[in-house]
């Protein structure tokens, strides 16, 4: 294969309402875990970028927030970090859930997708098409997809049981341009290792917890250090972490009766963070009320956003 001529490279977004299941296909195609997945709406917060390393092409992934109405001003930024990314990238993927019939929210991003990306191709996605038995629901489904817009193609995916994730990433690598390589070989994220392990405490902390939680919550890393005077052959690397509330009631809720639910955060957390960095960690958790973050520009700066 002459890589001058046939190798492609580029980047893709997937877009698509809150749990439509972009973070777990992210994941997916990936092949290892670079976004946090959660039951919860809007738990991404970052463009996450996934790097997918094929002999023909290198395809890479910006996980976005779920385009949505915004209520708040958080809400607002998640929203333009979303536009920001599709005025850049190669080919956009419109995530739908199948189990669930096209809604309002479907229609506001197949409308901002026409106004925004009239240059760019967009492929639709069915996702979670393993939560459907019945064939004739996912064919009555991907029928109603075809009526949203005009669409690349429709590819039905389950990134649950890999069903069809290989024929989408076929899909998206054939409307990347020609070039080289952007990222070296067996790189799978750009992502800083801080903003990963915050989102893994995040992703952690969310387990479980009530429908008030997941937007009020943020997680700083405030440092990573290894610590001193430890053997060579039995690093040790610290690692300080605050999770913002907005309330003391929910405070309350992360840390449970006797701090037994911030333990067993930490032990979540833990096992997935030694996984990422590849090294034993004692992780050091502070729950803080940051009064109606959301809202505030001044910490809203200062939470990363």
């Amino acid at each position: 294969m002459d890589l001058a001529t046939d190798f492609r490279s580029g980047f893709a977004c997937l877009v698509g309402r809150p749990n439509a299941g972009k973070s777990t296909l992210t994941n997916a195609l990936v092949g290892t875990k670079v976004a946090i997945t959660s039951g919860r709406p809007q738990t991404t917060r970052h463009a996450i970028r996934g790097i997918i390393h094929r002999p023909d092409a290198q395809l890479i992934l910006v996980d976005t927030p779920g385009l949505h109405r915004p209520r708040t001003l958080l809400g607002q930024r998640l929203n333009d970090v979303v536009r920001a990314t599709l005025s850049e990238v190669d080919v956009i993927g419109f995530c739908m859930p199948a189990d669930e019939p096209l809604g309002r929210g479907d229609r506001f991003i197949a409308e901002e997708l026409g106004r925004l990306a009239r240059r760019t191709p967009v492929v639709a996605i069915l996702t979670k098409v393993d939560k459907v038995g019945d064939p004739d629901r996912v064919g009555a489904r991907l029928l109603e997809v075809t009526g949203l817009g005009d669409f690349a193609e429709i590819v039905p995916v389950s990134a649950v049981s890999s069903f069809q994730v290989g024929t989408l990433a076929d899909v998206l690598v054939a409307r990347l341009p020609e070039g080289p390589r952007l990222y070296p070989e067996g790189e799978l994220t750009d992502e800083p290792e801080q903003v990963m392990v915050a989102e893994l405490v995040r992703e952690a902390a969310l387990e479980g917890v009530r429908d008030e939680l997941p937007h009020s919550l943020a997680v700083v890393v405030e440092e990573m250090i290894p610590r001193e005077d430890r053997p060579a052959d039995r690093p040790l690397l610290d690692v300080h972490v605050n999770v913002f509330v907005e309330r003391p009631s929910q405070k309350a809720i992360i840390i449970g009766a006797g701090g037994s639910r911030l333990r067993d955060v930490g032990t979540r957390a833990r096992t997935q963070i030694e996984a990422l960095l590849g090294t034993p960690i004692y992780l050091d958790l502070h729950v803080k009320v940051a009064k109606d973050w959301q809202r505030d520009p001044k910490q809203l700066r200062r939470l990363g956003f």
